[in-house]
């Protein structure tokens, strides 16, 4: 294959498809008409000698070979765009781009409202998405470029992925106003033998495993009674506002997530190092300055 007689605009289409999953999504993201988006696949299809996509109802699912190739394609975009605005002063104001966020209902609750704030104030033309990524997962997903940034406990990362500390948070206690078995003066604050003999809500997106406060007790050799694991700390929030169960969550989120319940706070009992939330994203993105931008803007946000 020689580059000088390739259009490169058809890895942008190859890009598209392979992000959207569908021919339509794709066009609308491309501001192309279908035909003409197909017809670029059928060339992209002629010059890989590969099907590339297989259609499946609606879904465009990507070929092995499409799986291989997207993380080079990706960064060789990223590389161009990069290039082109090498020349120029960056402008928030001007900036039209869409930005992926990997990030947990925790920081989607505490970290969203204030960047968009942000981001309408300085910089209208960016948008972002913010989906859920497995931790196992997260090196890949960067690398690939299907996501930007991450916002996630301390990882072990390795290879291009840079990554540094953005807050730090301690783990709580909540319990219904009126709980019989919490101490019966506010100043008095639960203690872990307390603590150890009622029943508990975990909030995981796991079906099994413990959770980071299980952790802490395990190297105690402590075990807690858990009734109910659910997915969300709202939910488990109303659960606590309504039945005898204690809920552990961090304290940052738990002003959020509690403000209409008004459930009694206590410390954790039991001393535990902070909870660390690390920002990660990828090395080719650190000259890239809309991504800077950005990254300061969750930074600066991440730090009060």
């Amino acid at each position: 294959m020689n580059i000088s007689r390739t259009d490169l605009n058809l890895f942008v289409v190859l890009d598209a498809i392979y992000s959207q999953g569908n021919i339509t999504r794709a066009s609308q993201t491309l501001n192309l008409s279908q035909p003409a988006l197909s017809h670029a696949l059928a060339r992209l299809r002629a010059m890989f000698d590969d099907p590339l996509f297989v259609r499946q109802g609606a879904l465009m699912v990507p070929t092995p070979f499409t799986r291989g190739i997207i993380t080079q394609v990706r960064q060789g975009l990223q590389l161009f765009e990069m290039s082109l605005q090498a020349d120029q002063s960056f402008n928030p104001a001007q900036t039209q781009r869409s930005f992926h966020l990997g990030l947990r209902d925790v920081f989607e609750a505490t970290i969203l409202p204030p960047l968009l704030q942000k981001i309408a104030e300085q910089a209208p033309g960016i948008s972002i998405a913010s989906v859920r990524v497995d931790r196992r997962e997260i090196e890949t997903a960067l690398s690939s470029g299907n996501l930007d940034m991450v916002l996630e406990v301390p990882i072990p990362l390795v290879g291009n992925i840079r990554q540094q500390r953005v807050s730090r948070d301690r783990l709580i206690v909540l319990s219904r106003k009126g709980h019989s078995q919490m101490p019966k003066k506010k100043s008095v604050p639960l203690d872990l033998a307390n603590y150890l003999q009622q029943r508990h809500v975990l909030v995981s997106s796991r079906r099994q495993g413990m959770g980071l406060e299980d952790f802490e007790l395990n190297r105690e050799g402590l075990r807690r009674q858990i009734s109910l694991r659910c997915q969300h700390y709202f939910a488990a929030c109303r659960v606590v506002s309504e039945t005898d169960l204690l809920l552990t969550m961090p304290e940052q989120y738990a002003s959020i997530a509690n403000a209409q319940f008004m459930n009694r706070i206590d410390p954790f009992p039991l001393a535990t190092q902070p909870i660390d939330a690390h920002l990660y994203w990828h090395a080719s993105a650190d000259n890239d300055p809309a991504n800077a931008w950005l990254r300061e803007q969750l930074l600066n946000l991440m730090s009060r």
